[in-house]
C-alpha cells in the first residue's frame, strides 16, 4: 500500500492519505528506500473526538454506544477512513488489502451507505483484452442475488460502463439459453432480463438468460438466436451468483491473459473500492485512478 501512495505522488494520481501507525509507516518508507514524504493519519496523534461523535450519530439507532464508536475510530483504520470520507476529509476509501472483503466493507456500508438511487451495491471487474472490454459483475458482494437484485447490478455495471465511454450490451447469464432449462436459478434470471426489458426508464441493451458463449460469441447470437436484443456480443456479464462471477472473472483473467481494473465498488454514496487481498501496486493505483475519476464526477 505504501509503494502504491509512493507512485501515486510520484504519477500525479492522487494526494493519498495513509491511516496508521507514523513510525511505522515512515520506517517502511525508509526500508524500502522511497523517496516521499507521505500524509498519514495517526489515531493515536489526532484528535478522533468529532469523528466518534459522528459515528455514533449515524450509527446510534443501530446499537452502537459513543464508548464503542470511540474505539472504532481510534482502533479500526476502515471506520475512521469511512467517516473521513463522509465528513469531507478525505475524498475516497481504498482498503481491503490486508482484510477480508466482508470485514473491510461493512464500515463504509454502515457510514457512508448506498447511492440515494441503489438499495445495493456491486462489485464489478473491467477486463481487458487486445480487442475487446468485459465488464463482470457481480465479483465480491452479493451471495445469491433474487431477480430485482440482479437487475439492479445490470444497471450498476451498465452506468459503469458508459464512464469508460463502453456503450453497454449486458447479458444476463446463466446456463440455459431463452428458456433451454427451467429451473428456479434460471427464472430468476430470466425475470431480471424481463424486468429490465419492460423498465421504460432502461436505455441500454439486455437480454438473457443466456450462457456465456451464446454471449460473446457473435456468430451464435446472429445465428441461433437472432432474436436476441442484442446488436452484438455482450460487453457487461451479469453472473447468476458471487460463486459463478468470482470464478468467472478469474478465469478469464488468469487464462484468457485479462489485465483486471477492480474490484469497482458500484452503488455506494461515496467514493469507496475494497482492493481484493493480495492485490499488486499496479492494481491499487488503477483502482486509486478510478476513485480519482469517481470524486471528480462527485464533484462536478
Amino acid at each position: 500500500m505504501i509503494r502504491a501512495a509512493s507512485q501515486m505522488v510520484e504519477e500525479g494520481v492522487a494526494d493519498p492519505v495513509l491511516i496508521g501507525d507514523r513510525d511505522a509507516v515512515d520506517a517502511t518508507v525508509t526500508d524500502l528506500g522511497l523517496d516521499f514524504e507521505p500524509e498519514v493519519v495517526d489515531p493515536d496523534e489526532i484528535d478522533t473526538e468529532a469523528y466518534a461523535e459522528r459515528l455514533h450519530e449515524i450509527r446510534k439507532r443501530k446499537g452502537l454506544t459513543e464508548s464503542e464508536a470511540t474505539d472504532l475510530v481510534e482502533r479500526d483504520p476502515n471506520y475512521l477512513g469511512s467517516v473521513m470520507v463522509d465528513q469531507g476529509d478525505a475524498d475516497a476509501l481504498l482498503t481491503g488489502l490486508t482484510h477480508h472483503y466482508p470485514s473491510a466493507l461493512r464500515p463504509p456500508l454502515e457510514v457512508i451507505g448506498t447511492a440515494p438511487d441503489a438499495d445495493n451495491v456491486a462489485g464489478v471487474y473491467m477486463l481487458t483484452f487486445k480487442n475487446r472490454v468485459i465488464f463482470c459483475a457481480d465479483t465480491t458482494v452479493n451471495t445469491e442475488p433474487d431477480a430485482a437484485v440482479l437487475a439492479e447490478i445490470a444497471e450498476h455495471v451498465a452506468a459503469l460502463a458508459r464512464r469508460f465511454n463502453v456503450e453497454p450490451r449486458v447479458a444476463m447469464l446463466s446456463y440455459s439459453n431463452f428458456g433451454s432449462v427451467e429451473t428456479e436459478g434460471t427464472h430468476k434470471v430470466a425475470e431480471a432480463a424481463t424486468r429490465l426489458r419492460d423498465d421504460p426508464t432502461i436505455d441500454f441493451e439486455v437480454d438473457g438468460e443466456m450462457q456465456a458463449d451464446t454471449a460473446v460469441v457473435e456468430d451464435i447470437l446472429e445465428d441461433t438466436y437472432d432474436f436476441a436484443e442484442l446488436d452484438g456480443p455482450a460487453n457487461c456479464l451479469v453472473f447468476p451468483n458471487l460463486e459463478a462471477g468470482n470464478i468467472g472473472y478469474k478465469l478469464l483473467q488468469r487464462l484468457g491473459g485479462a489485465d483486471a481494473i477492480g474490484p469497482m465498488l458500484t452503488g455506494m454514496d461515496e467514493p469507496v473500492h475494497v482492493i481484493q487481498r493480495g492485490d499488486e501496486v499496479k492494481d491499487i493505483v488503477n483502482l486509486a485512478g478510478v476513485a480519482v475519476v469517481d470524486a471528480q464526477e462527485d464533484d462536478a
